[in-house]
This record gives C-alpha cells, sequence and structure tokens, in this order.
C-alpha cells in the first residue's frame, strides 16, 4: 500500500528576496542588526530558498534583475534592488521605503579613448550605444535630444566598442578598472545608483506588523553606519 502524501504547510512569515554578491554581502549586517542570521551562505550553497535563525523569516535567492519581479508579484515580501534595476523594472506594485546605501556605483557612458564624445555630440552623430539598461538610456539621450541606436546586451558591455559593435556603452561604473582594462575611458555621468529596500504593497497593509520593525532597525542601521 501506498504511503499518504504529506503537504508542506505553506510559509506564513516574511520572505526576503536578495541575489548573490555583493547586495547579498552588504546586507548581511543589516539582517544581523534585525537579528536575522542567514542558514547557509548562497555563495557556497545550491539551496535557493534559505532558512534563518528566525522561523518567521526566509531567503529567496534570485537573479539581481528577478528581485522586484518576485517582490511585485508577492512571491517575496521585502527584497534589495539596485535602483538600476528598478529604474528598468518600472516599480509597479512596489513601495521602496529606504535607500540602502549599500553597492554604490555610478551609471555612466563610456567610450574608447580618444573617441571625442562631445564632438559627435555636437555635429549630431547618431551613435549606436550597447547597454542592458536600455530604459534609463533612451530617457537620458532623449532628455539631451541625443538621436542613438541602443543594442541591448546583457554583459560584457566593453566588448561592444572594441569589436566595432557599438561606439559607446552605457553601464555601471565602480572603480573604472574594467574600462581601462579594455582601453575605455567613462565620459558621461547619468546618476549613482545604490541598492533600496522594496517591498511588496500587499504584503505592507497586511503584515505592516512584522515588516515596519524590519524597516525601523534598517534605517538605524543605515544611518549609523
Amino acid at each position: 500500500m501506498s504511503q499518504p502524501q504529506t503537504m508542506t504547510a505553506p510559509f506564513t512569515g516574511i520572505t526576503i528576496a536578495l541575489s548573490k554578491g555583493r547586495i547579498f554581502q552588504d546586507t548581511r549586517p543589516l539582517l544581523a542588526a534585525a537579528g536575522i542570521e542567514p542558514a547557509a551562505d548562497p555563495e557556497c550553497s545550491r539551496e535557493l530558498i534559505i532558512g534563518t535563525n528566525r522561523a518567521d523569516v526566509r531567503l529567496v535567492i534570485v537573479r539581481a534583475s528577478d528581485v522586484p519581479t518576485y517582490v511585485q508579484y508577492g512571491a517575496a515580501d521585502l527584497g534589495v534592488a539596485g535602483l538600476d534595476v528598478l529604474l528598468e523594472h518600472g516599480g509597479d506594485g512596489l513601495y521602496q521605503p529606504l535607500d540602502l546605501q549599500i553597492a554604490k556605483c555610478r551609471m555612466m557612458v563610456a567610450v574608447p579613448q580618444g573617441f571625442d564624445y562631445q564632438a559627435a555630440i555636437g555635429r549630431g552623430a547618431r551613435l549606436r550605444v550597447a547597454t542592458k539598461y536600455i530604459r534609463t538610456a533612451s530617457e537620458h539621450f532623449a532628455a539631451k535630444g541625443m538621436h542613438v541606436d541602443l543594442i541591448k546586451l546583457y554583459g560584457s558591455m566593453e566588448l561592444a566598442p572594441l569589436t566595432g559593435l557599438g561606439d559607446a556603452i552605457v553601464d555601471l561604473v565602480s572603480s573604472g578598472g574594467t574600462l581601462r582594462a579594455n582601453n575605455l575611458e567613462a565620459v558621461e555621468h547619468i546618476r549613482d545608483i545604490s541598492s533600496r529596500l522594496i517591498v511588496n504593497v500587499a504584503a505592507w497593509k497586511l503584515q505592516r506588523a512584522r515588516i515596519a520593525p524590519l524597516l525601523d532597525i534598517f534605517q538605524g542601521a543605515v544611518q549609523a553606519a
């Protein structure tokens, strides 16, 4: 006789969506300030849902670009996402109550060294620009009255000018070392980028008593940093 199947009870606590890498590592001190310790390190574990020392809090590990989607549709109650990702997502269905001031960098226009970007703009040249930030780049160049052809890429933006695919790139820049290593230089600052705490709209209404204390602790930790 077959054994009866057991049904796993649905999780009723708070689910926080995070991505691996810098955002996860920079978020750990904020979690610790709230008394939350992950049961595993996603850099070493293949688990995608990670429990914590608190039975009412768990983490889901997703791609950085997917964090807003998981939070928007309620698969996660909270998340941490870079402003770059949120600008591309559009922010629908999300509250963005707190700039966590982590994972800071700059969104820049970069070109090959020796390319006269300002002269090209001045003569109205139509540039080909490679980026994964199509919405942000489009708004930036439109505000400048520039006509550009945007080329969607998902990685190795620096390769585009080197192979003739594009005249310029729009990408995130931290130290600038990768640009220099590939004979590129940043020529225009679009905006500063940092990571935000995002909250599902429905979760904020239904679980405010649980979520609000976390927000207060995170805010205190950010201010104390």
